[in-house]
């Protein structure tokens, strides 16, 4: 069946429909503020905050090269997106109900069920995105594509925005664990309407690449790199910006540990974040047939050096908002681009397969929070800062030779 504008424009509500209630739930259950809060106040050090961010931004990312050769088989993708974002459902209600029933649970266990979860969490969501990028690629037109990414972050920001100011308000009605509780039933209601958007789907181009082995998928991979000069720079470009995304929980985890802030700072933090986030969507979304994903890069680039120096520069507890606000900037930023840069340096068939070989490109975003919380342990946040911004440095040489052209 042919990929008309009417089932493109059905598949491209779907996709909103997901993005607006994943938008919802991504405060309850944030990466960079819940997530990390609630692992510090269960007991966990900073080393263990460090292997929990590793999973949830890079590790789980890293094992799409061991799904994608799989999924590669099949010519219809949309049975393993139900799969993985069903496991996310689940593992989220199982949070909520292991931290309501947490006086039940013997200290020595909570942080081991709590990484067990995440991790479920995690992967799961690794295992979805490669049939989500496979099947959003094929499945809505072309030329709708560009308009996709700011109307989806416009759409999710707004919603963003307005479950940060009930996360907030959730996370303080309460105290730990019950507030935290709270929050991730939330976050699995407002998931599993998100999932009902994937069941709308309307799946009519096949996309197959058949992969026999190990092997094979290693030699298909080799003969990308080698042909597709751009997708190493991409690689090279989610491998140095994309640890941009972990940093957020060591500002929270300095905030904590030198400051002493607490819970209700916590929900403010959110809500900054938010707030840059919705702003640069809105901005991006009027600008989306002016700007070019390398000069939005470029800036996000820039942004993202800006946080730890103004953190070294200013390390008064209100520049905090500030800096959190600056790092919903860079998220915006960089998932816009990135989605963008992916579905250009790709094609229809091969799609899956690529999602795969990204998963290469979370090596360091994967290692960099487990190496910054060793670091931070041994020697300080300082040396830790440092490092952070000498690799951010590193992706203007990438982002230049990926050589967008939208």
């Amino acid at each position: 069946m042919k990929l008309t504008p009417y089932i493109s424009k059905h598949n491209f509500r779907a996709f909103l429909w997901h993005g607006g209630f994943l938008a919802f739930a991504q405060a309850f259950m944030d990466v960079d503020t819940i997530i990390p809060a609630m692992l510090i106040d269960a007991g966990g050090s900073a080393v263990q905050v460090g292997i929990l961010t590793a999973i949830l931004l890079g590790g789980a990312s890293f094992t799409q090269l061991i799904y994608a050769p799989f999924i590669s088989n099949f010519r219809f993708k949309r049975k393993f997106l139900l799969l993985g974002i069903t496991s996310r459902v689940v593992a989220l209600l199982a949070l909520a109900t292991l931290l309501y029933f947490v006086s039940y649970v013997d200290n020595s266990w909570l942080v081991l069920l709590i990484f067990l979860i995440m991790g479920i969490f995690s992967f799961g969501g690794a295992f979805a995105n490669v049939s989500y990028t496979d099947i959003l690629g094929k499945s809505v037109l072309p030329e709708s594509r560009k308009s996709f990414f700011p109307i989806k972050q416009v759409i999710t920001g707004t919603l963003l925005f307005v479950s940060a100011l009930l996360a907030k308000q959730v996370l303080n009605v309460t105290d730990y664990p019950h507030n935290y509780a709270c929050m991730f039933l939330v976050a699995f209601g407002a998931l599993f309407m998100a999932s009902l958007g994937f069941w709308q789907i309307k799946e009519v181009v096949p996309s197959k690449m058949p992969i026999k082995n190990a092997t094979d998928f290693f030699h298909k991979i080799a003969t990308e790199l080698k042909e597709n000069k751009r997708l190493k720079y991409y690689l090279g470009f989610i491998n140095t910006m994309g640890i941009s995304l972990a940093f957020l929980p060591f500002v929270l985890l300095y905030a904590k540990e030198s400051l002493e802030s607490g819970s209700v700072d916590t929900g403010w933090l959110l809500l900054f974040k938010i707030i840059g986030n919705v702003a640069t969507a809105f901005l991006l979304f009027f600008l989306r047939k002016r700007y070019k994903y390398r000069y939005l890069l470029y800036g996000d680039a820039a942004m993202a050096l800006s946080i730890p120096l103004l953190l070294l520069i200013f390390p008064q507890f209100p520049m905090f908002f500030l800096l959190f606000f600056i790092g919903g900037v860079v998220f915006a930023g960089y998932t816009i681009a990135k989605s963008g840069i992916m579905l250009e340096v790709s094609g229809t068939e091969n799609r899956a397969l690529y999602a795969g070989i990204i998963g290469i490109g979370n090596i360091l975003p994967a290692l960099f929070p487990l190496l910054g919380g060793w670091i931070i342990k041994a020697f300080g946040f300082q040396p830790f800062f440092f490092l952070y911004m000498l690799v951010i440095s590193g992706s203007l040489f990438f982002i230049y030779k990926i050589d967008c052209k939208q």
